[in-house]
C-alpha cells in the first residue's frame, strides 16, 4: 500500500502513525511513517508556540523524535492502529502553550507483519473552540452541565464541592476521586475535596497528607506528565514508564493500592492551582475518565480560582502577612461582634496585651531585616500559648490575645507562661499586662486595663534595661 499517496489525499494536516503490535496489549515502536505536506510544514514551519524538538521530517522516525514521550499518544496510536478503533481528543498540552489541538485518530486497514497503521489528523486552534470543547458523548455533557449549574448554587463552596467530585467519581466509575489544592508559596498542599467508596482499599486524602511532605512530591508530577495535558496509567506498561520517570511517585500510588489512575493539573490562565485524579477504575473506561476530567477541569479551574481568589483577599484583610497572625482589622472586628452582637449567652473573657520590648533598638542597630525576624519569633512565642486565631498584632511591636470561655487562673498562668517560652527565642522579650472579666462584652474594658498593665510592665522593664529604651 502506497502510504504517502494515501496520506495526500487528505485536506488537513494528517500523518500515518505505524504501532508495533507485541501481543497481550503491549507495544513497541510507534513512528511516524510519513504525511502529507501540510503535516511536513507543521514540524518545519511550525506556528508560534508550536515548536517540536526538531524542525526536519525524517520519514519512518520514531515519534519521540519531534515530541517528548506523551503516554496519551501513544495509547490513542495503538487503540487506533491495533484495537482499530475511531478516536477524538481536543486538548491544549502544557509543551505548546495557548494552542488547542482538536485530533482524529482513524484506524488504516492494511498491516505488515505485526505492524499496525493509523492516520493522525490534526487541527490547530489559537483559542478554544467551544463547538470542540462541547463535542463529548451526550452522558458526560449532561453531567458536566449539572456540575455547573451546582457550582453557581448559593450553597458553601466546600460543600458544593464536596457534591461535585461525588459526581464526577461516578461519572468516572472510579474507587476514588480527589482535588488536591497546591500553594507555591507556601509549599503545601491541601485536599479540597475528595470522593471515595465504602470499603475502599484506598487511604482517604487526608490521612495521606499527614504522612508524607506531600507538597514536595507534587512538584515532581509536572515532569511525569511531560508537556502533555494529563498522564493515564492503566497497564503494566504505563506503570514501567512512571516507575522510570519518577521512581518515588511509582512506589507511592503502588504502596496505596491504586491499580489505575488518571492524573490532570487544574489550572487557570497558566496559573497552577492543583490537581484532580480519579484512580482505581475499569481499565477498559480510561479514554472515558479522561474525558470527564478533561471537560471538568476546564469549568473547575475556573471556579477553583474564584474561590482562592476570595480566600487570599479575606487572608489579606484579616492576617498580618509578615508574622501569619490576625491583624488589627480582624481584632477590630472581633470586638464588635463580642461587645456588640446582642446575643444574651455570657461568656467569660480573657485578654493579654504583649508588646515586644527593644523592636526600635533592633531596627535601627542590626537593620529592618534583624527587627522583622524578631517580630516572627515573638508571633512564634505566643503561638506556643495561644491558639493563631487568638493572637492579633495590634501596633508595630504590639500584640493582644483574646480567649474566650477561660478562667481567671488559667489566663494568668498563660499570661506567665510566655516569660518562659521567650528564653527559647534570642533577643525575644514581651511586656506583658492581663486582664479577666466574666462578661465577655466588657471585652473593650478588659482591653484598656489588660494595656495600662502592660506599659506599667514595660516602665518596670526599661527601668532595669534602660540601653535597650526606645530612641525617638
Amino acid at each position: 500500500m502506497d502510504l504517502k499517496q494515501f496520506v495526500d489525499g487528505m485536506g488537513a494536516m494528517t500523518c500515518v502513525v505505524s504501532v508495533e503490535d507485541l501481543g497481550n496489549g503491549k507495544y513497541g515502536d510507534i513512528r511516524i511513517v510519513t504525511g502529507n505536506q501540510a503535516y511536513i510544514d507543521s514540524i518545519e514551519n511550525p506556528a508560534p508556540g508550536a515548536e517540536l524538538l526538531v524542525k526536519e521530517f525524517i520519514p519512518n522516525s520514531l515519534y519521540t523524535r519531534y515530541l517528548t514521550r506523551d503516554l496519551n499518544f501513544e495509547d490513542f496510536s495503538y487503540r487506533a492502529a491495533v484495537e482499530k478503533k475511531c478516536l477524538h481528543s481536543y486538548a491544549r498540552p502544557d509543551r505548546m502553550q495557548g494552542i488547542w489541538f482538536n485530533m482524529i485518530f482513524l484506524p488504516v486497514n492494511y498491516q505488515e507483519g505485526n505492524i499496525c497503521y493509523c492516520t493522525y489528523t490534526m487541527e490547530i486552534n489559537f483559542s478554544a473552540n467551544s463547538e470542540n470543547l462541547s463535542s463529548t458523548a451526550g452522558e458526560t455533557a449532561s453531567k458536566v452541565l449539572e456540575t455547573a449549574i451546582k457550582l453557581r448554587s448559593d450553597r458553601d463552596f466546600k460543600e458544593t464541592m464536596e457534591d461535585v467530585i461525588e459526581d464526577i467519581r461516578e461519572m468516572c466509575s472510579a474507587e476514588s476521586c480527589v482535588i488536591l489544592l497546591t500553594d507555591s508559596y507556601e509549599k503545601k498542599c491541601s485536599v479540597l475535596c475528595q470522593s471515595i467508596i465504602t470499603d475502599s482499599g484506598l487511604r482517604p486524602m487526608r490521612e495521606v497528607l499527614l504522612d508524607d511532605d506531600f507538597y514536595n512530591m507534587t512538584e515532581t508530577w509536572d515532569d511525569l506528565i511531560a508537556g502533555s495535558n494529563c498522564i493515564v496509567v492503566k497497564s503494566e506498561q504505563d506503570f514501567e514508564v512512571v516507575k522510570e520517570r519518577n521512581p518515588a511517585w511509582y512506589e507511592s500510588i503502588v504502596s496505596e493500592n491504586v491499580n489505575s489512575i488518571v492524573l490532570f493539573p487544574l489550572k487557570f490562565r497558566g496559573e497552577l492551582l492543583g490537581y484532580i485524579w480519579a484512580c482505581n477504575f475499569d481499565k477498559e473506561d480510561a479514554p472515558k475518565v479522561k474525558q470527564v476530567l478533561e471537560t471538568t477541569t476546564i469549568i473547575l479551574g475556573s471556579e477553583i480560582n474564584n474561590y482562592l481568589l476570595l480566600d487570599r483577599l479575606k487572608i489579606l484583610s484579616s492576617k498580618d502577612m509578615l508574622t501569619g497572625v490576625m491583624n488589627r482589622n480582624e481584632m477590630n472586628n472581633y470586638v464588635d461582634r463580642l461587645s456588640d452582637d446582642g446575643s444574651t449567652m455570657s461568656h467569660s473573657v480573657g485578654v493579654v496585651f504583649a508588646d515586644l520590648n527593644g523592636l526600635k533598638r533592633m531596627n535601627d542597630d542590626f537593620g529592618h531585616n534583624a527587627g522583622d525576624k524578631l517580630l516572627k519569633d515573638a508571633a512564634k512565642v505566643l503561638e506556643e500559648v495561644f491558639k493563631p486565631e487568638e493572637i492579633f498584632r495590634a501596633g508595630g511591636d504590639e500584640f493582644s490575645i483574646i480567649v474566650m470561655g477561660i478562667t481567671e487562673d488559667e489566663l494568668y498562668k498563660r499570661a506567665e507562661s510566655i516569660r518562659e517560652i521567650e528564653k527559647k527565642y534570642d533577643d525575644v522579650s514581651f511586656a506583658i499586662g492581663a486582664c479577666f472579666d466574666a462578661d465577655r462584652r466588657n471585652v473593650r474594658q478588659a482591653l484598656k486595663i489588660a494595656d495600662e498593665r502592660m506599659y506599667e510592665d514595660k516602665r518596670i522593664y526599661y527601668e532595669k534595661h534602660p540601653e535597650k529604651k526606645r530612641i525617638s
